[in-house]
């Protein structure tokens, strides 16, 4: 019998294993022996540990490192949910080749690469500085039925799992998840709605500045889509195929990526942590590679990040999407890292070690 997408998925799944706590502990017992106070550097601290956790050693390393930007074309931008039309994915993809978009000046000055991706752009033709991983073109009109096979869902996810293990044998030790698709909000409100067992009105916000009546029509294909579709909370792949998008599927395969193969992925805004969501709900023990960067100002930000248990290490009501926010996060990674590594202990400074004392801001 021929192995499918779907087989070959799950064999990865099974092997992804817990974090290594031993080395988590390794990790939080440097950070005590630095000569400061315990804990002050909150989240910036618990990052590095959960990094060693999941690469096995508290030697840490934050170099080469890149955001994968998977670009995608989703069929319900027919409805009218979007102010743009399928034609800006192409020129922002185009962009993002030559080093032109938002996201590529922002990784210049985190000295990181912007690795876009072609999951299924519309009519895009092969260029040179995009990786040709496409799908389809384009997903269908989720309205109307699911928006892709659950072989395609699969095989998108299965793409970003692969993105992972050959770049990291390449030497890449930090990966950002980005995303380009002109009506993403849309399918990841969708899968969020789902997920989370939440109304539409809750879930769906104005993307990149809808109107009222765009707003309007936006949710009015979320609830058909979800209504034409009925997917099942319990089913994450069936969800990703009925109204998910190709550039989720790889995100989602991306964070999965990272636990397998032991490299840490930041998660960016709302659609990467949609996909960030699915991959844990079909692989729990998926969340050890994932780190969040920042909490969305689309209304599914916070929820997506409190039913992933993640803490963002930036709040700035930023929606840009393209990895932006992910990125923006790697210099504060940096530093954390340059304490971590550097930092006079109490030993060497003569100063006596702090002790944990107790209550409830003890760790302040």
């Amino acid at each position: 019998m021929e192995t499918t997408q779907q087989d070959r998925l799950a064999a990865l799944l099974a092997r992804i294993g817990p974090a290594d706590e031993a080395a988590r502990a390794e990790a939080a017992r440097r950070w005590a022996a630095c000569a400061k106070p315990l804990g002050s550097l909150g989240l910036l601290e618990t990052a590095l540990e959960d990094i060693a956790a999941l690469t096995g050693s508290a030697d840490i390393a934050l170099q080469p490192r890149e955001v994968l930007v998977f670009c995608a074309d989703n069929g319900v931008v027919a409805q009218g949910v979007a102010q743009s039309d399928s034609s800006v994915t192409r020129i922002v993809t185009r962009n993002l080749a030559v080093h032109n978009t938002s996201v590529c000046q922002m990784a210049a000055a985190a000295r990181c690469t912007v690795v876009p991706v072609d999951m299924g752009v519309e009519d895009f033709p092969a260029t040179p500085g995009v990786l040709d991983r496409r799908i389809a073109n384009g997903t269908a009109d989720m309205t109307q039925g699911p928006a892709m096979s659950r072989e395609q869902a699969a095989q998108g996810i299965l793409t970003g799992i692969e993105l992972v293990r050959q770049h990291k044998e390449a030497g890449v030790r930090l990966f950002a998840t980005g995303e380009m698709g002109i009506g993403n909000t849309t399918t990841a409100s969708a899968v969020a709605c789902v997920l989370l067992g939440q109304p539409v009105e809750a879930m769906t916000g104005r993307g990149a500045g809808l109107s009222d009546e765009g707003l309007r029509r936006k949710k009015a294909a979320i609830a058909k889509a979800l209504a034409v579709n009925a997917p099942d909370p319990a089913d994450p792949l069936g969800v990703l195929a009925a109204v998910g998008g190709f550039d989720i599927a790889g995100m989602c395969g991306a964070f999965l990526g990272g636990a397998l193969y032991g490299v840490p992925v930041l998660a960016d805004g709302v659609i990467s942590a949609v996909a960030a969501l699915l991959a844990v709900r079909l692989c729990p023990a998926a969340a050890k590679a994932i780190l969040a960067s920042h909490v969305s100002a689309e209304p599914a930000g916070h929820l997506l990040l409190a039913a992933l248990d993640k803490k963002p290490l930036i709040t700035a009501g930023m929606r840009l999407g393209e990895g932006t926010g992910a990125v923006a996060a790697m210099p504060l990674l940096d530093m954390a890292l340059a304490v971590y590594a550097g930092c006079y202990t109490f030993s060497e400074s003569g100063i006596p070690t702090y002790l944990p004392l107790g209550g409830e801001d003890a760790a302040l």
